[in-house]
């Protein structure tokens, strides 16, 4: 039976890479608590590899909403903060209350209250979370590209890699079968 050890090794790297990469992203971008408010998301991202005879599966993993944060969302009333996104506000696709109701859960956990212009006094919890839920639904999300920046800069580089380390895979497989057969 053949075995791909280089081949394993380059997909490994490659895992980690984008796996690493991404979390960076997502912590740099300030993103890690801005879209949760408890960490799920960075804590997510994983992947996992299965190296057969024929071929080879890759899968990475992470939350749900882990692909608004990356690719964005266009909001109903506009396109600019997300003009390439396929997913958009208003569409009827999404699960009906799951923006308000994450919003209403994350102004809660971090403590905003917005004032009021004519009163200076705080806005209930409610209040400020439909605010900012009504701005994100008709304004967008504007995408960061945190596993789609890192997915492509390591899937170039694998590229020859993984030519190189199959071609060296399949060099020790027909070593090791001339040698048997004799």
């Amino acid at each position: 039976m053949i075995r791909f050890e280089n081949l394993e090794k380059h997909i490994e790297a490659f895992k980690k890479y984008v796996i690493q990469q991404s979390k960076a992203n997502l912590l740099k971008g300030g993103k890690h608590g801005a879209h949760s408010a408890t960490g799920k998301l960075i804590s997510s991202i994983d992947a996992e590899s299965k190296v057969s005879q024929n071929s080879f599966e890759l899968d990475f993993l992470m939350e749900d909403y882990a692909t608004f944060v990356d690719l964005g969302v266009q909001g109903k009333n506009s396109t600019t903060k997300a003009p390439n996104s396929p997913y958009r506000f208003g569409s009827g696709s999404g699960k009906k209350g799951g923006l308000s109701q994450g919003i209403d859960k994350w102004v809660r956990l971090k403590g905003i209250q917005f004032k009021s212009r004519e009163t200076g006094m705080k806005l209930s919890y409610k209040n400020t979370a439909f605010l900012i839920t009504r701005g994100i639904y008709n304004k967008g999300i504007k995408p960061t590209l945190f596993f789609t920046k890192p997915f492509e800069k390591g899937f170039k580089r694998l590229d020859d890699e993984m030519i190189e380390a199959f071609g060296l895979d399949v060099d020790e497989f027909l070593k090791f079968t001339l040698k048997n057969i004799k």
